[in-house]
């Protein structure tokens, strides 16, 4: 299978024009660092970098989720727990004006403090060894910045001082970087609204349920003092030189349940998507999650990417159900789920027959980029890898729909 235009591949299938093979664009930055680290890659690639893994492949680059430890400094992921980075790939950076704000590191300990005329907030974060052997970049929140509802007030203050800024230099270096291996999504939040933003990272979600059921309306104050922030990210987003925007992540039919999507994330998504879609452009949410209840919800939110769509076994609902769903209207990004790499889920014999199984639903593979969902964990059966690209050029060519 040797496409040397990978990212025209994927903006074709997007557009639901004919493709001679299924986009395959495996996410393997995870996979890579925890083996690296390890010194267990396989050895004809002991020491290549990801990219050479990836050229000699010859499948598409993953660039959807950022390296959230790929930091200029400290600073670029100070606000963190407030669900907003400043890595120099992506195509927006956040300034707090009027707002003092301190830094302290303590080994794996990152501690901010902010100094606001209303009342003080302090957020702590860890990236430890355990995380880092896995691969992962992104900080568990140890100290969130609710801590009560004295905080209502002084997170509120933040976020009335919070400009949005370009940063359309930095991301269009990263996506020169790739180059035509892939499109690099432009990351604009984890959160796909105000609210979703609060339960996500203000404080724990047994927490948030509460609040919202018992102060409501400091919550919902709280959400449309973010809701300007969330309005200037829009703005400044939508001019960058990006295919793809991305916005929020991380979706399940149990926490972030259709009524709750309904009212809090569709219409916030579907703003957002209309403006994307006026410039031309795709507009991508990472749907890694139990979906079964949330496909009439993605529709409704004019999306473009349903990525790491994570199927059974893993999840409730199968690709072809859920293919079934988005009715040709979303494209899946991703499908395979995890554990099928993974001997000590599926035995030999069972990986290939969830392959039949897999590529049957497919139906005519429109709108379908295939990839690991959410990732290529680190022990991964790298023959397995191998066996879905020969699957995919088997299966051949995917005809305008």
């Amino acid at each position: 299978m040797s496409n040397p235009n990978h990212k025209q591949a994927v903006l074709a299938v997007l557009r639901g024009e004919s493709v001679d093979y299924i986009p395959w664009v495996p996410r393997l930055d995870l996979w890579y660092r925890a083996n690296q680290r390890a010194g267990t890659l396989p050895p004809r690639y002991a020491n290549a970098t990801l990219m050479e893994i990836i050229d000699d492949l010859g499948v598409g680059y993953h660039s959807i989720v950022p390296n959230f430890k790929d930091l200029r400094s400290a600073k670029d992921e100070a606000h963190r727990a407030l669900g907003i980075f400043n890595l120099h790939d992506m195509p927006i950076r956040t300034v707090f004006d009027g707002v003092d704000w301190h830094l302290t590191q303590d080994g794996d300990r990152q501690t901010v403090e902010y100094r606001t005329p209303i009342g003080n907030l302090t957020t702590t974060t860890v990236y430890d060894d355990a995380m880092r052997a896995a691969g992962i970049t992104m900080t568990h929140i140890a100290r969130h910045a609710f801590n009560g509802p004295q905080d209502y007030e002084p997170l509120c203050y933040l976020f009335s001082h919070a400009r949005v800024e370009a940063n359309y230099e930095g991301y269009l270096a990263a996506a020169a970087k790739v180059g035509e291996r892939g499109f690099v999504a432009g990351h604009l939040c984890g959160a796909a609204s105000p609210m979703h933003l609060i339960q996500r990272e203000f404080m724990p979600m047994d927490v948030f349920f509460y609040e919202l059921t018992d102060r409501p309306d400091e919550i919902h104050r709280l959400a449309d003092c973010i809701g300007q922030y969330w309005r200037q990210m829009y703005e400044v987003a939508i001019e960058a030189p990006a295919e793809v925007l991305s916005l929020g992540a991380n979706y399940h039919s149990a926490m972030q349940h259709p009524r709750f999507f309904a009212q809090y994330i569709t219409p916030w998504l579907a703003e957002f998507a209309a403006m994307v879609h006026q410039r031309g452009k795709f507009l991508l949410t990472h749907t890694d999650g139990e979906n079964f209840g949330l496909i009439p919800q993605y529709l409704a939110s004019e999306i473009d990417i349903a990525d790491s769509i994570c199927p059974y076994p893993m999840t409730k609902m199968t690709i072809g159900e859920t293919r079934q769903g988005l009715e040709g209207r979303v494209t899946i990004m991703g499908g395979i789920p995890s554990v099928a790499l993974m001997k000590d889920s599926m035995t030999d014999q069972q990986f290939e027959t969830f392959l039949d199984e897999f590529f049957e639903q497919l139906g005519c593979g429109d709108h379908q980029i295939l990839g690991i969902s959410d990732t290529t964990p680190p022990g991964a059966e790298f023959s397995r890898l191998l066996r879905i690209q020969e699957r995919i050029e088997a299966f051949g060519k995917v005809p305008r729909h």
